[in-house]
């Protein structure tokens, strides 16, 4: 018992949830119908359709409101709309346009709808349509129809249903009580007292009537008249409404073009930027060169100077360290040893074809030379500094062996890893002749070239396994 009225109470609350969502979303749908009546009215009023190239209002709404009722069912709401601003404060009261349908006809005694409104709240405080049609029918009675004793009606009394599902009465029982005004539509009367002109293939019988004139009743030609004014200031506020819509957009895609241009000019912005930066980098380092020109000038020039004031003054100067002879000897051996090192003129002129390496050695080199000749202990530490090694003639001597070798053992290893089908065993017979400079070439060879050889050792481990298993079993 106690599993039965668990499920029990579970239906029933899924069941209120579920009704009261249906009931929102109709509630939902009935609201935004009748919002949409001022955009409909603002493209009447302004004629904006005509943009599309529709010539009246009701082109425009069997065009491109069809699917939602076309013609008909626009005018319906506009209805709908005019009772609600006529009842004034209870114009909230009617919820959707259904229950504003039996009050059209006050539309002109507003204070008639009022009066109708505050009836059907007597009678039900939430009234449906029926209500409202009850209360108007209290308010202002419909007019019989006159007896006609003489003759029979040219249309009998026949109860008919809507057939049409683009009609908002379909499926609707109405009944035929006055004649045809025209051979294509007949007057209809609903259960809720509410009369339409109703087309006769929207009905479920087919009624063809005699009439060959279109003839309206009074309450219909004033109704036309009202309504042909109505659509009027619809059409002239609809267009008002599609102008000033179109005139957003075109700000919307000035503003949207606008921006792409300066996203456009901020990436042209930032790529002369980084050019002004690679080329700035390449000016200061054009400066470092230049100034080592200058600075190699002066030395050639103080050497010159050196050797002219040599030969002007008296030996006895010199005392008892070195002889005149001697001296320009040693100048001599200087020259000699500057000119053996790098011209930074032609350096400034064309950087080294190999690298930062090769300018290296060529430094170091210098500085070996000017130790020898000058007998500089300073020059042969920074010389060993800059090739790396010990601050000795023999190891700095070595060391530039190793440096020399250099530029071959990167070609040789370049050629190797550049024919197809190369293996580890190839690049390890060439890599063994300059196994000493290992760390020198490795430095050298690209990203590329490093993983290639990686990749090539990684290829050959099962291979070495394979050989070592061998060599244990034999």
């Amino acid at each position: 018992m106690l599993t039965l009225d668990r499920e029990e109470s579970k239906s029933a609350l899924h069941y209120d949830d579920l009704n009261s969502s249906i009931k929102d979303t109709f509630a939902t749908i009935d609201q935004f119908e009748l919002q949409a009546v001022e955009q409909i009215r603002l493209m009447h009023d302004e004629q904006m359709y005509r943009i599309a190239g529709y010539k009246n209002f009701s082109q425009y709404c069997q065009g491109e409101l069809r699917v939602y009722g076309g013609y008909r069912r626009i005018n319906q709401l506009l209805g709908a709309s005019k009772v609600i601003v006529a009842a004034g404060e209870l114009g909230s009261q009617i919820k959707n346009e259904r229950q504003a349908r039996p009050l059209l006809r006050l539309a002109k005694e507003p204070e008639k709808i009022i009066a109708a409104i505050t009836l059907a709240l007597e009678s039900n405080p939430d009234p449906s349509e029926s209500d409202f049609a009850a209360a108007a029918n209290q308010v202002a009675p419909m007019p019989r129809a006159r007896k006609q004793f003489h003759q029979e009606p040219l249309v009998p009394k026949n109860v008919i249903t809507i057939s049409s599902p683009e009609h908002p009465r379909y499926g609707e029982s109405g009944v035929i009580e006055a004649d045809a005004p025209n051979n294509s539509q007949q007057i209809v009367t609903f259960a809720d007292g509410e009369r339409l002109l109703v087309n006769n293939t929207d009905l479920d019988v087919a009624i063809v009537s005699d009439s060959t004139e279109r003839t309206y009743p009074k309450e219909y030609t004033e109704a036309i008249t009202a309504l042909k004014e109505q659509h009027k200031l619809e059409l002239e506020r609809l267009e008002q409404e599609l102008r000033i819509g179109l005139q957003a957009e075109v700000s919307a895609r000035a503003e949207a073009q606008v921006s792409e241009q300066i996203q456009s000019m901020h990436f042209l912005y930032n790529q002369q930027k980084e050019q002004n930066i690679q080329l700035q980098q390449r000016l200061d380092e054009m400066e470092g060169l230049r100034k080592l020109s200058t600075e190699n000038q002066q030395l050639h020039q103080r050497i010159q100077e050196l050797e002219h004031a040599l030969i002007e003054r008296p030996s006895q100067q010199w005392g008892n360290t070195m002889t005149q002879q001697a001296t320009i000897v040693l100048n001599k051996q200087v020259k000699e040893a500057l000119e053996k090192t790098i011209d930074l003129r032609s350096l400034a002129a064309e950087p080294p074809k190999e690298n930062a390496t090769e300018c290296l050695r060529l430094m170091g080199m210098a500085l070996k030379n000017l130790s020898v000749a000058m007998n500089n202990t300073q020059a042969l530490e920074a010389a060993a500094i800059i090739l790396g090694t010990s601050p000795t003639l023999d190891a700095i001597a070595t060391r530039t062996e190793q440096l020399q070798l250099l530029p071959v053992a990167i070609s040789q290893i370049r050629q190797v890893l550049a024919k197809p089908g190369c293996n580890w065993q190839d690049f390890c017979t060439v890599a063994q002749h300059y196994e000493v400079i290992k760390q020198d070439y490795w430095a050298e060879l690209t990203l590329c070239e490093t993983e290639l050889i990686n990749s090539l050792e990684i290829a050959s481990l099962p291979q070495e396994q394979d050989l070592n298993k061998q060599v244990l079993l034999e």
